[in-house]
């Protein structure tokens, strides 16, 4: 069987990208992203796929909503675009990025630079100001 490609839009299989970041938290609970970008990934795909534990687990504790609702019935996510990532040092990075989306036969763009912070080791997406 022929691995699904990731919905982050790299070149790879869901299983080797976004899944390998899924599977360790669904596993044990860490969160394993390497950097503010591969969240960033991590957290579209989350988005795409209705992984809801795993984008509360990323958002920092300080900004997190208490819930998130599953996708609407028709939502589809259509690409993601990384326009830049920053750090700006060992524990801060901020991420540019647009990602396209489509909700009952209408076309939707979010273009974002969000913030990121690390934590005992763990990246986390605090906020971000919308284009």
């Amino acid at each position: 069987m022929k691995s699904l490609p990731c919905p982050c839009g790299r070149a790879r299989s869901y299983e080797d990208c976004c899944g390998t970041l899924h599977r360790s938290f669904e596993e044990s609970g860490r969160l394993a992203a390497p950097d503010a970008e591969a969240l960033m990934r991590s957290r579209y795909s989350a988005f795409a796929l209705d992984k809801l534990d795993y984008l509360l687990a990323t958002w920092h504790a300080s900004r997190r909503p208490a819930a998130l609702a599953p996708n609407e019935a028709g939502m589809k996510w259509l690409g993601l675009e990384v326009k830049r990532h920053l750090r700006q040092d060992e524990n801060h990075a901020t991420v540019e990025f647009v990602a396209r989306s489509k909700q009952g036969g209408r076309a939707q763009r979010l273009h974002e630079t969000s913030r990121f912070v690390r934590e005992d080791g763990a990246w986390f997406y605090v906020d971000g100001d919308i284009a």
